[in-house]
């Protein structure tokens, strides 16, 4: 069993408190996920947050490695962008680069309440998992990337 796993194992289960919210401002919940991309070298990861009020990606981060740095990158990045008060919502899928302790205590200092869809459940996700689908359809499939 890889460290990453261990790691995930010893982390409580978030639960997913967009369940029958309303989302009415900016900065109220952020949404997050990473996609693959396929290169003729192989793949690269992307890491994107938007913003569910706005749908504006607030946060990227490319990556040929599928690490806990790929998503501190991209949340780095919206923080620096939007300056967020404490208690704004981060909703995420479970995964061990957003488990890991690093995500979760970076979340923690800057007061971000965490969520998370159930696992295996891309409903619970949808937003994301829609953002992903136009940005592959749109931009991605159109064209065959060599390199990173």
């Amino acid at each position: 069993m890889g460290e990453d796993h261990r790691q995930q194992a010893r982390l409580p289960q978030i639960p997913n408190l967009l369940q029958g919210m309303v989302i009415n401002k900016l900065n109220q919940v952020w949404i997050a996920d990473i996609t693959y991309i396929r290169i003729r070298a192989g793949f690269v990861y992307l890491k994107a947050i938007l913003d569910a009020c706005s749908r504006r990606v607030i946060g990227h981060a490319l990556s040929t490695n599928i690490d806990t740095a790929l998503p501190l990158e991209a949340l780095r990045m919206a923080i620096a962008e939007r300056q967020p008060v404490p208690g704004v919502i981060h909703h995420l899928n479970q995964g061990v680069r957003y488990a890991s302790r690093e995500y979760v205590e970076e979340l923690r200092n800057y007061g971000f309440k965490i969520s998370m869809a159930q696992k295996g459940n891309p409903f619970e996700n949808a937003m994301m998992e829609s953002f992903f689908k136009t940005l592959k359809y749109e931009e991605v499939y159109l064209c065959e990337h060599e390199t990173f």
